[in-house]
């Protein structure tokens, strides 16, 4: 049997190990940190976005995201009792 000429002159990809492409570092607590409040900002360059993508621990993201919005909620709500009172 023949392999197919197309698959077969196609270069294979390089293997990802664990959750992140090679050569690419691992982003620490204030990447992450800063990556979710631009996007609650909702501003956010695509090359940036693209990078982000690759060394993000998407649990972080996570994790903070849901810090950032808790604290959001509670600054909001200290914000109305000091008008209020």
């Amino acid at each position: 049997m023949r392999p197919d000429p197309v698959v077969a002159d196609q270069p294979k990809r390089a293997e990802v190990s664990g959750r992140y492409a090679p050569g690419t570092a691992r982003a620490g607590f204030f990447a992450t940190l800063r990556a979710v409040a631009w996007s609650f900002f909702g501003v956010r360059a695509r090359k940036a976005h693209e990078a982000d993508m690759v060394s993000l621990n998407p649990i972080h993201v996570v994790i903070v995201g849901i810090a950032l919005a808790a604290l959001f909620v509670l600054t909001l709500i200290g914000v109305v009792r000091l008008v209020v009172a």
